[in-house]
């Protein structure tokens, strides 16, 4: 570059782009796809248009990378949840991250995963269906932590581990639609904790079984009678 000679328009120094897409995540959880529009964008994270799709690619790929740190970030009691020692710990840890994390105080309510796309037309398609996968993936990991606990003997043999995992994840997404209608915290943790009150018992042979050392075990357990 010669002496004298400006700086490439659209380059803002000091550019940081941490912090550009930590805005442009917080636009896309309000507004959701379609609702943010390029302009919101790029004013949100102080960058122009150029700058934007020089460091973050178009806007459905801007979105991607924010879905990424939404999840890594706000969304992240999910993969803290299923490091819990018993799947009710589990369910218990989900819905509670659920509602902390869509009526947490100076963030937008609800949940980009949910509310992202969910009036997306054809232009907002991708999202959409990126979205779907994003709720599919997060659903098959909660059903394969509730498989091992079944494995485990921590839920009874007959639990429904996929079922399981969609009960949390409608009830988790439920949660995130109430709580961008502007429902409280202390209302939505009533209902997380009401959502669980049917949980299925721990499997607990030492306590139903009469005598484990009897030498007829053929009979079968029931719990509750």
């Amino acid at each position: 570059m010669e002496t004298g000679q400006k700086a490439p328009i659209g380059r803002p120094r000091g550019f940081d782009a941490e912090e550009a897409l930590e805005r442009a995540m917080r636009v896309f959880w309000e507004q959701g796809y379609e609702g943010a529009s390029l302009t919101d964008l790029t004013g949100a994270m102080g960058i122009t248009r150029t700058s934007m799709y020089a460091a973050f690619g178009n806007k459905e790929e801007l979105f991607r990378k924010a879905l990424e740190r939404y999840t890594e970030g706000p969304a992240s009691y999910g993969v803290r949840a299923m490091r819990e020692p018993t799947a009710r710990q589990v369910a218990v840890a989900f819905l509670d991250g659920s509602v902390r994390a869509t009526t947490s105080p100076g963030c937008p309510t609800g949940c980009l995963g949910v509310q992202g796309s969910l009036a997306a037309g054809d232009p907002g398609r991708s999202a959409r269906d990126t979205l779907a996968a994003w709720r599919d993936e997060h659903t098959t990991h909660l059903g394969d932590r509730f498989r091992r606990a079944v494995d485990e003997g921590d839920l009874p043999a007959d639990a429904d581990p996929d079922l399981l995992a969609r009960y949390l994840m409608t009830v988790g997404n439920g949660i995130a639609v109430q709580a961008s209608g502007g429902a409280t915290r202390e209302v939505l943790q009533r209902v997380a904790d009401m959502a669980l009150l049917n949980w299925p018992p721990v499997t607990a042979p030492d306590r139903t079984a009469p005598d484990r050392t009897a030498p007829d075990r053929t009979a079968p357990h029931r719990t509750g009678g």
